[in-house]
């Protein structure tokens, strides 16, 4: 079976096997600080994912990189500060100036029209060259975008009040990110990719009630075009999300990467066999701190509470504070429900 149909039986709640598909996603710090690491983990268990490189046409008008000390400017115009290397930074500024009220001056807010410049040829040549499941990059995160625009505080106020100015920018962001999701629909990937990190460390960042009347409506069109195209749909979301699942269920959504330590993984039974869970072990204690037999009893957790002929795939994100060998740890583990 190849990577590829691994993953299709394991989102379809067909995989009767105990095979579920790994993806290892390393973070700059990581790639920094355990290169070797990485390497062996990566040679002695291959990602079953792959993301094609977009090639695009049109040169990026993003400036520096996001990872590395110093200022990074988005391919929006957002201004990132970052104080080491290995971190994505800080916005500090906000583009649309604070005593904007009404949002009437967007003008240095860049629609990165770039990004449509995809080489569609030249992506199905990777997807037709390789048997892993092929997914794209992120495609749209709406919610962060704006706080990176007018920073987190600020934004915060302007959903309350919902300015007219905001109303009409939200709509050409969404234009646009309809249409990037359209242009790489037409590609031979697997599935199309949005995020947004929702939650604090116990709830949601905004009212429930307001994430479904401004947000979901968004969502639904992001799936809407990946199913309409016989794509699936993944999404990202860091933080307690609890509150906004059965909102996604209710959406279509095939897979979500999720901190489901952060949450509880109790809470999250009941969603179990409705939508695949893509990751997460807990990075917050287990990874940093944990023994190899509290790695086990993690990953254990996850397959025992989650797993229904699929519906969990074996991701861990490497990222700040780490430990290699607690990485390794989880893959260890997931290969003993093989």
């Amino acid at each position: 079976m190849t990577s590829r149909e691994l993953v299709y039986k394991t989102l379809e709640f067909k995989n009767d096997g105990k095979h579920a598909p790994r993806d290892l996603w390393v973070l700059p710090w990581a790639d920094i600080r355990h290169p070797g690491e990485i390497r062996k983990i990566r040679q002695d268990f291959p990602s079953d994912f792959a993301e094609p490189d977009p090639c695009y046409k049109v040169i990026d008008k993003a400036a520096g990189d996001p990872y590395k000390k110093g200022k990074f400017i988005d391919h929006w115009g957002c201004v990132f500060e970052s104080k080491q290397d290995g971190y994505i930074g800080e916005v500090k500024e906000a583009i649309v100036p604070l005593e904007d009220e009404n949002w009437k001056d967007v003008s240095k807010v860049r629609i990165p029209v770039e990004r449509l410049s995809v080489d569609i040829s030249r992506v199905n040549a990777q997807c037709r060259a390789s048997d892993k499941f092929m997914i794209s990059g992120f495609l749209a995160r709406p919610f962060e975008q704006l706080q990176f625009i007018r920073t987190t505080e600020q934004l915060m106020c302007d959903l309350l009040l919902m300015p007219e100015g905001l109303k009409s920018f939200m709509n050409k962001m969404h234009t646009f990110y309809c249409d990037l999701f359209e242009l790489w629909a037409k590609t031979d990937i697997d599935a199309l990719l949005f995020m947004d990190d929702w939650g604090s460390q116990n709830a949601l960042l905004i009212n429930p009630e307001m994430w479904e009347r401004i947000f979901k409506p968004l969502y639904k069109d992001y799936i809407d075009i990946a199913h309409k195209a016989g794509k699936y749909a993944f999404m990202h979301s860091d933080g307690n999300t609890l509150a906004i699942f059965p909102h996604l269920i209710d959406l279509g959504l095939d897979a979500i990467n999720s901190q489901i330590f952060c949450i509880g993984i109790e809470n999250l039974r009941q969603f179990a066999g409705k939508i695949t869970f893509w990751g997460e072990i807990d990075r917050q204690n287990i990874l940093p701190y944990a023994t190899a037999g509290q790695v086990r009893a993690a990953v254990h957790s996850v397959r025992e509470i989650l797993w229904q002929n699929g519906g969990a795939i074996a991701q861990c994100e490497f990222g700040p504070g780490c430990n290699p060998a607690n990485v390794r740890a989880v893959f260890t583990a997931w290969e003993e429900n093989r």
